[in-house]
């Protein structure tokens, strides 16, 4: 597996604030007032910060240092792509939905699907959005993942060329899922794509979103997204995220939701490409009575790092939460996890479980795992915990003694540990698809427990 690209002469962040320079004469027109000052703000909190280092906490146990050499080059590359390639490329393909679909940051209207959309339903690329001046877009963009606390958002704030915008109006209760497809193809290391997204669920409205991640070619991208959503009073969202893109590349994702009184927010996390990625999933419950689950399922071969970094804020008291995830990590794999439940104080009757377990499948492969709880009420139930081993000799022998190859039943004990994050998708070609990947397609080590303690 390729290492991330180092380019002959370092850089810092002025190389960023160069490239924001660059871009501001060819800003759409349409860009209004309050974008332009967002996007300065978002520059110079950058500027200020850079590209995080190991000795901010929050990235301990996952070195960005590759970045601040980052060439960072806007890909502006575009080919023509079919609905084949399309259907070839993505994880979970074939859906009858609508759609958006983005390559190298941009918008493709030709592969995107807007045509049965339910009445009053908002689904539209940002750019677009800013020209109809939609008044959403003011009141929610950038204000729920500011960028306050994280150089990465401010820098997406500063720079992202498009993204997608969907509002799901009151009451409206979709059948279908919503997809957001995004794909890039770079000709030479060292691009970034940066990207942005906007849901808002309105009261007691109900919706499935997709986002799928994927890469054409072997080329080094960089990927730097956000995503903010917004749950309203009694509304029920999924979140499913799939990131595969190519094993030489850097994904960082941001996935900041706002919730209101009674809402049901699920966010379902599937982790299985890039050199290295990083995922922030936040969510703050700050209605009384609303509703978390936070579900991931991560795997990492050869030197692949994955990191997750959640939190889950209660803000308000009668909320309850629920955090799952499952690594998988073979080769000399690296899994992160780190997740913080904070429980502010007045948050009475929360109700809070966090989770999470990791499978070792060689000697090589580690993880790092930090759950965390942070109390300031005194009526609440909260409960953490972590698990790191190994396939079980006796399930193993078990299979073997009933005539099952050795192989065989180790793919059947891998799938078994990631059964329980995957069946809680309510989609479900999603669980189909995921689990004919861990079943055929993805490949762990090939001789039992060789080697580990």
């Amino acid at each position: 597996m390729n290492a991330l690209p180092q380019p002959q002469s370092p850089t810092d962040s002025s190389s960023w604030m160069q490239w924001f320079k660059d871009r501001d004469p060819k800003a759409a027109p349409h860009e209004p007032s309050w974008l332009k000052n967002l996007r300065q703000t978002g520059i110079n909190r950058f500027n200020e910060s850079g590209i995080p280092e190991p000795s901010h906490e929050e990235w301990r146990y996952t070195s960005l240092a590759p970045l601040r050499e980052w060439p960072c080059r806007l890909t502006d590359s575009m080919r023509m792509i079919t609905a084949a390639d399309l259907d070839a490329l993505l994880f979970v393909a074939g859906f009858d939905s609508d759609r958006l679909v983005f390559f190298n940051g941009r918008f493709l209207p030709d592969l995107s699907r807007q045509t049965a959309l339910s009445e009053g339903l908002i689904l539209l690329p940002l750019t677009e959005a800013l020209k109809r001046n939609l008044p959403t877009l003011e009141a929610n963009l950038g204000r729920h993942a500011d960028g306050k606390d994280s150089a990465l958002i401010s820098l997406n704030t500063a720079l992202f060329t498009d993204g997608a915008l969907l509002v799901i109006p009151r009451g409206l209760r979709l059948t279908r899922p919503i997809q957001l497809l995004y794909l890039s193809d770079a000709t030479e290391p060292g691009a970034s794509i940066q990207t942005r997204n906007l849901i808002v669920a309105g009261a007691n409205s109900e919706a499935v979103v997709i986002e799928q991640y994927a890469a054409f070619s072997d080329c080094p991208v960089f990927t730097n997204t956000v995503s903010e959503l917004v749950v309203e009073e009694g509304a029920i969202l999924d979140h499913a995220r799939i990131q595969n893109e190519n094993a030489s590349s850097c994904h960082v994702g941001f996935v900041q939701a706002r919730q209101a009184a009674r809402s049901l927010f699920r966010s379902h996390s599937l982790s299985v490409g890039a050199r290295l990625a990083r995922h922030n999933i936040h969510t703050c419950l700050d209605g009384e009575g609303a509703e978390s689950l936070l579900n991931g399922l991560y795997l990492a071969q050869d030197n692949q790092l994955v990191d997750h970094h959640t939190a889950i804020d209660h803000a308000r008291p009668h909320c309850n939460s629920h955090e799952f995830y499952h690594g998988i990590l073979t080769g000399a794999g690296k899994g992160v996890f780190n997740g913080k439940i904070f429980v502010r104080p007045g948050a009475q009757k929360t109700n809070a479980r966090q989770t999470n377990r990791n499978l070792l499948l060689s000697a090589d492969a580690t993880v790092d795992t930090k759950p965390q709880l942070e109390i300031f009420a005194d009526d609440v139930k909260c409960t953490h915990g972590a698990t790191v081993g190994h396939l079980d000799d006796e399930p193993l022998f078990y299979l073997r003694s009933r005539g099952i190859g050795l192989e065989t039943a180790r793919r059947m004990l891998v799938h078994a540990f990631a059964n329980e994050v995957i069946h809680r998708v309510p989609v479900p070609q999603l669980v189909e698809a995921w689990d004919q990947f861990l079943l055929s397609s993805w490949n762990p080590p090939p001789s039992g427990n060789a080697g580990l303690p």
